[in-house]
């Protein structure tokens, strides 16, 4: 492939025999040779790494740092702490679609590491300023309730990292920043190491027992936890309060971008709510399938697979605000109607401690 940003690990997945795929405007491990679903489960069972190098990174820092984050994201980051991490949004000032989920690293007093989706680091650079770090770093994400037990006999002290802790450590001579925040619904820790150190760091935990996972499991994992994927159920057209997640938006902050458009549809009432679908057999749905009720189309599927964990179907739809958990739906599968029902998200919950 050509034109593809590659990651500092490329070399490790190709020896792995990954099979690489384009994604966000990078060339990624999708699987390695034991596949989607034995790597999915060894993450819910075991441990897993996975590359998230593509993931953005912008430095914000100095004395109008928090001021700028504050005025830009939806989330109150006064509510944290320097040493914390906060999920938050970045709206568009129009009409309040969410332009990008991020989670932000409180480094230091006034050191702040903004990390954006892969395709949409630009727009949250152009939002926020800062200066941009990725391709500096790679980052590292060990994943699953054995991930600390794992880890620690090769970096202890980034195994000690608390969930949506923040903390500046080393690997032996080689500085770290160590997130305990992760995508998948199991605790764990994301390590960014500087590019030169990375393959290094890579085969140490790779040696002591952890399976490398690529984005196909990192994708039903988080679906299995309910967890939105930008441009399925957060992107244009929609809103956090449309996706379910009222909680990120500090509505005592005085500002933020797109609080007038949000406030709006809060105070009028959402026209429809992403919601769980549990379906009947091994067979997923699909983004785009139509959810109907009663041979009427009443949503839309978003993101939709088979449940590595569950043994059957799972996707997440957007559907009118008064569909209650339990109500029999069926979802059009290329003319086939796949039966399904609402249901409460996460479909798999966890203890993430």
């Amino acid at each position: 492939m050509t034109g593809f940003e590659v990651s500092p690990l490329d070399a490790q997945h190709r020896q792995l025999g990954a099979k690489m795929v384009p994604f966000g405007g990078w060339e990624m491990p999708v699987a390695y040779s034991s596949g989607t679903i034995d790597e999915h489960l060894a993450c819910r069972n075991d441990a897993v790494v996975f590359d998230v190098s593509h993931l953005g990174t912008v430095r914000v820092s100095g004395a109008d740092a928090l001021a700028t984050l504050q005025r830009a994201f939806t989330n109150d980051l006064n509510k944290v702490a320097p040493g914390r991490a906060q999920y938050t949004h970045l709206l568009d000032e129009s009409d309040a679609s969410v332009l990008d989920d991020i989670i932000v690293w409180w480094l230091r007093d006034d050191v702040f590491d903004v990390m954006p989706n892969a395709s949409n680091t630009d727009g949250v650079r152009a939002a926020i300023g800062g200066k941009e770090t990725t391709r500096d770093r790679a980052v590292l994400a060990v994943q699953g309730p054995k991930a600390k037990e794992r880890l620690a006999s090769v970096f202890p002290a980034a195994a000690a990292v608390g969930r949506f802790r923040v903390e500046e450590l080393a690997w032996g001579s080689v500085p770290c920043v160590v997130a305990g925040t992760g995508y998948t619904g199991e605790a764990g820790v994301e390590i960014a190491v500087p590019v030169e150190a990375a393959a290094n760091l890579w085969d140490a935990i790779v040696s002591c027992g952890i399976m490398p996972a690529g984005l196909g499991a990192r994708d039903t994992l988080r679906l299995e936890a309910g967890l939105p994927l930008h441009g399925h159920e957060l992107g244009a057209g929609i809103t956090t309060l449309q996706a379910g997640l009222g909680w990120v938006v500090a509505w005592d902050k005085p500002t933020f971008r797109g609080r007038d458009a949000l406030a709006a549809e809060r105070d009028r009432g959402v026209s429809r709510l992403l919601r769980g679908i549990a379906t009947d057999g091994r067979r997923p749905a699909r983004a785009d399938c139509a959810v109907m009720l009663n041979d009427t189309a009443i949503g839309t599927v978003t993101s939709g697979n088979f449940s590595p964990v569950l043994e059957h179907g799972i996707a997440m739809a957007f559907l009118p605000p008064t569909i209650e958990d339990g109500c029999e739906v069926s979802i059009d599968v290329r003319g086939t109607a796949l039966p399904g029902r609402v249901v409460p998200m996460p479909f798999v919950a966890k203890d993430k401690s």
